[in-house]
């Protein structure tokens, strides 16, 4: 007896280290096949993408802290480039063959469209999943990294908007090609703060990396609105702050005015991430709109997201707390630019549109070029 149950312990003992071994093994393997990923984490590290075009080739786009100061360089001369060429030829074919996935599961106009005309222009094609309507995916309960990954069976890049902050992080650790961040709920909006900036320096008159002595001493920069849900001006409020650093890319110094009604502030975590480069900038609060725009270049404009509150009435206590409209802009710098990310709702009126200050329209023709660089840095093609 005592022979057979000695029998039967070494025999369940190698049993147990030969499954120990395989599993090893396989993960292992997993971890191999992972780091080779060309989208895996590595391809979103922090200041990854820089001026050297390579470093763009095949990443995903899923935050403003990916792109060093020299990399903002390269994609503000390359969305020049794109405009001169849209200007004077309409586009050419260098994205001959390529496939972009256009994935929305929140509602869109603006960047959905600037992104399918930005390869059409380029000579590529696209295909639209609307994830909000009737297609199988949703209906049956399918992943959304299952989804993403049979899109790229199809496509060479997707773009991705989705109503859970984090949800596009998790499906770029899973995808095989470039995924660029649409939006992802309060999260960050990359495309658009990059446009923005864009129109910024467009407007301005600021060539980021340019000549020291030809940068502005001082740039103010009012944040308005919905800032604690607003994507838009989370990404961007990063972005100015990293490329303020240092007092060489954009500005000597770099002034953040946040002016929102008392329950929807800057969350403290994008303050935080904005302090780490207190030496060149600033950040103040205001609620008084008059106050926050004495001295100002920039007002950005947010409109308050009736979609990210519990009830209407919450919602009611808030809107319509800040009206731009053409009294204001009498008082305001006379070079004082306007931008909004639109829609705009009720907080810019219309009798602005015609003020030459008024910059959102040329904004949003610049989010294509943008997105014209940027498919083309990430396809390699630039």
């Amino acid at each position: 007896f005592c022979r057979e149950t000695l029998f039967h312990v070494l025999a369940l003992r190698s049993l147990l280290l030969c499954l120990d071994i395989n599993f090893l093994s396989s993960r292992n393997q997993h971890s191999i096949m992972a780091s080779s990923s060309p989208s895996s984490s590595s391809s979103v590290q922090e200041d990854s993408l820089t001026s050297d075009p390579s470093t763009w080739v095949g990443s995903s786009l899923l935050s403003v802290t990916q792109i060093t100061k020299s990399g903002l360089s390269l994609l503000h001369t390359t969305s020049q480039g794109m405009r001169t060429l849209v200007r004077t030829q309409g586009g050419d074919d260098r994205l001959k063959h390529k496939v972009l996935a256009t994935v929305f599961y929140e509602a869109s106009t603006r960047t959905s469209c600037s992104f399918q005309a930005a390869v059409s222009r380029l000579g590529g094609s696209f295909i639209h999943v609307d994830g909000q309507g009737n297609t199988s995916a949703k209906k049956k309960g399918e992943t959304l990294s299952d989804t993403i990954r049979c899109l790229e069976c199809y496509t060479d890049a997707t773009v991705l908007r989705h109503p859970i902050q984090g949800s596009v992080a998790d499906v770029i650790a899973t995808s095989l090609k470039p995924v660029l961040n649409a939006g992802d709920g309060v999260g960050e909006h990359p495309t658009q703060a990059l446009l923005d900036l864009f129109t910024i320096c467009d407007e301005l008159d600021i060539t980021p990396g340019g000549k020291q002595e030809d940068l502005p001493d001082k740039l103010v920069v009012v944040l308005l609105g919905d800032l604690k849900h607003g994507r838009t001006v989370h990404s961007l409020a990063k972005l100015l702050a990293r490329s303020a650093e240092g007092g060489t890319t954009l500005c000597k110094q770099l002034v953040l005015r946040y002016c929102a009604p008392p329950t929807l502030e800057m969350p403290a975590y994008i303050q935080e991430y904005v302090n780490q480069f207190s030496a060149n900038v600033q950040q103040e609060s205001y609620t008084d709109l008059n106050q926050a725009i004495d001295g100002a270049n920039v007002l950005y404009v947010t409109r308050v997201q009736k979609e990210r509150f519990a009830t209407e009435e919450d919602y009611a206590n808030v809107k319509g707390s800040y009206v731009v409209n053409a009294d204001l802009m009498s008082m305001a710098p006379s070079k004082m630019i306007v931008m909004h990310p639109l829609p705009r709702v009720d907080e810019i009126s219309t009798d602005v549109d015609p003020d030459s200050r008024a910059a959102y329209f040329r904004q949003m023709e610049n989010g294509m070029f943008v997105r014209m660089a940027l498919l083309a840095l990430v396809l390699g093609k630039p």
